[in-house]
């Protein structure tokens, strides 16, 4: 399979920690994979590779359609399907695939998405205030147009960690009474006048355009509902592999399989054994796998990266507590401040 490149820069695609990823996913002849998060198809044509079919998954219509040669090239052993990951299950059961070897996600935004100006994804070009992965629903712009003072900080300060949430809320709220929001380029601005730049430390918006993509596109929920999923999908001794940018994701994929392969404890008479549901899956490493150094020089994108990975045991899938997996939750759906 030939190596994907992005639509606006032409640049090969690199997908994050493949060796790892592959190494952990460990794909065979024989083998149905889901790839979760598409993308450029980085994953899914290493499955291939290995000889194992593949059922892909994104959200992004752009994705699915600059996919359909790889569809083309793989002689049928390659479905490419539009949806959310948190529905893979149903997704893949509607292919009439009752049980998969392995699942793999990889989260967050996209190098095709951030490298297209007009998906308003990054601050690092100016277009459409969007940030919408399935060029549907409320946009980044509605969000900062017509959200209150309030549920603006909030999603700043839940997802996005930002110590200046209020401030950048504030600033927001006064700017729109002069002119709506439309472009990136003008919400840097205005972020700007509030989180000043620091040599050697991130742009000041960096944190403020992630809440936003998050929240637009309820990313930490599709997370919790797709780990749920790929529970009750994969097969006994299929394996689960997610990779993670950030703490808020990791937290959540950390809490996920901590729960999930919890053994019964032994107990003793000052402290009594503690009753936990079977355990669903097995580590097949303490802690996360890291890029490599190599990686990082080549790809900065690595650099934050964090590989968890477990491995299906014959337990029932059971549910899934999302607040104690450090869900954060923001309504979005309250009282909007008028333009």
């Amino acid at each position: 399979m030939s190596e994907g490149r992005t639509a606006e820069t032409g640049r090969p695609h690199l997908p994050v920690m493949l060796d790892e990823v592959l190494a952990r996913l460990a794909p065979a002849a024989g083998e149905v994979h889901v790839d979760g998060t598409f993308g450029a198809g980085g994953y899914t044509r290493a499955i291939l590779d290995r000889g194992a079919e593949a059922i892909a998954i994104d959200r992004d219509p752009t994705a699915i359609a600059a996919g359909q040669d790889l569809v083309a090239a793989s002689g049928g052993r390659l479905r490419l399907v539009e949806g959310v990951f948190g529905d893979l299950d149903a997704l893949v059961g509607g292919l009439g695939v009752a049980a998969v070897d392995g699942v793999v996600l990889d989260i967050g935004v996209s190098s095709m998405q951030l490298d297209r100006a007009e998906r308003g994804f990054s601050f690092r070009f100016d277009g459409p205030l969007d940030m919408r992965m399935a060029c549907a629903g409320p946009s980044a712009a509605d969000l900062v147009n017509e959200l209150d003072l309030s549920t603006l900080t909030r999603i700043f300060w839940a997802y996005g960690e930002e110590k200046k949430a209020g401030p950048a809320a504030r600033a927001i709220v006064e700017a729109r009474k002069a002119a709506p929001f439309e472009t990136t380029k003008q919400l840097v601005k205005t972020i700007e006048t509030v989180i000043r730049a620091k040599p050697h430390e991130i742009h000041p918006a960096t944190r403020i355009f992630q809440a936003l993509r998050i929240a637009v596109n309820d990313e930490l929920g599709e997370l919790v509902r797709a780990l749920a999923a790929a529970e009750r999908i994969l097969k006994p001794g299929g394996r689960l592999v997610v990779v993670t940018f950030h703490s808020l994701e990791d937290r959540i994929v950390k809490r996920f399989f901590a729960d999930r392969c919890r053994v019964q404890a032994g107990g003793s008479r000052h402290a009594p054994r503690e009753e936990v549901a079977p355990a669903t899956f097995t580590a097949p490493m303490r802690g996360h796998d890291e890029a490599s150094e190599a990686e990082v020089a080549a790809n900065p994108r690595a650099r934050s990266a964090k590989l968890r990975a477990g491995v299906r045991t014959e337990a029932a899938a059971r549910d899934v507590d999302a607040a104690a997996l450090g869900l954060p939750r923001v309504e979005l759906s309250g009282r909007r401040a008028a333009r």
